[in-house]
């Protein structure tokens, strides 16, 4: 199944009461009580005090490895996560925060995502690699979600000047000017980005093998907001990722979405945020290549 993309944890509970007795949020009462401007002023703040100063000006002391050789956390990392933490909350009274750093030192923190309360997701640098190696191509990815559903998001591309934005039903913008990218031209080949091979194990290198195909051009990923941007922009035609971070991911789908693209998984089911997803997944400028691109993963699987 090929559908807009829903973002659902897959409880389907009427919540009509939170803790102590207090009526549960709706979507439509959190987005009224948005403010989106200041979010992008918060996440604009954040960057520019703790990310930018030390974009090519890291010391060895300052980048730390996590899983891996290739899975990088640095000080801008853990300070731009602490700096929003603030920020957004202070924004939304009540909201929590699944950040990526905070995850890593406390996997119940992700616990919030099935929660009541609305819950800011935040990836601080993603594409720390590439922030690593004085790549421009990183992004501080932010979004808003309520009890599974994606509300809005902010793509924030800081050394590239770009900043992307969602608003569930309200479409999707890139510095202030509507994204609406349209399916790939007929007949074209798909330019597909992929898990990159750094991070995937060997079973998983052999079902993203099945793209290697006629029509269809993969290539490793750089930062996952960013090739959802690129989606969005019709610089891309899908992605095709083995792995399920919310904070990866969140912002880009509801990015896509809102641009008029579409997801799913290889077992036909929609992208759930809270996890648990057959794998790999795809999200596409249109159905057409995304059930060409689910349907060569699916029958490699």
């Amino acid at each position: 199944m090929i559908e807009a993309i829903r973002t659902d944890t897959g409880d389907t509970t009427d919540r009509t009461g939170a803790a102590g007795g207090s009526p549960a949020h709706t979507a439509d009462e959190v987005l009224r009580a948005l403010d989106p401007a200041a979010v992008e002023e918060a996440i604009r703040k954040a960057a520019a005090a703790e990310i930018m100063p030390r974009f090519r000006q890291l010391a060895a002391h300052e980048v730390l490895e996590k899983n891996g050789p290739h899975d990088l956390v640095t000080v801008a990392d853990r300070l731009a996560e602490e700096h929003l933490t603030a920020a957004l909350t202070s924004l939304l009274p009540g909201s929590l925060v699944v950040g990526e750093e905070a995850v890593h030192a406390d996997p119940a923190v992700l616990e919030a995502l099935g929660g009541d309360a609305p819950v800011w997701i935040v990836d601080p640098v993603d594409g720390t690699r590439q922030f690593v190696h004085g790549d421009p191509g990183f992004a501080t990815l932010v979004t808003l979600a309520l009890r599974g559903e994606l509300l809005a998001s902010w793509t924030y591309a800081p050394a590239l000047d770009l900043m992307a934005t969602a608003r569930r039903g309200a479409g999707a913008e890139l510095n202030g000017e509507p994204l609406r990218p349209g399916p790939p031209a007929a007949g074209a080949v798909l330019d597909v980005a992929i898990s990159h091979y750094d991070f995937t194990t060997d079973e998983q290198k052999r079902v993203l093998a099945a793209l290697e195909t006629d029509g269809i051009a993969p290539r490793p990923c750089g930062s996952a907001g960013l090739e959802y941007l690129h989606i969005a922009r019709g610089q891309l035609d899908a992605v095709a990722f083995s792995w399920e971070n919310s904070w990866d991911h969140a912002a880009g789908l509801l990015l896509v979405h809102e641009a008029g693209g579409v997801s799913g998984t290889v077992a036909g089911e929609p992208f759930r945020i809270a996890g648990g997803n057959a794998l790999p997944f795809t999200a596409a400028r249109d159905t057409a290549a995304a059930r060409r691109i689910l349907g060569l993963l699916a029958a490699a699987n």
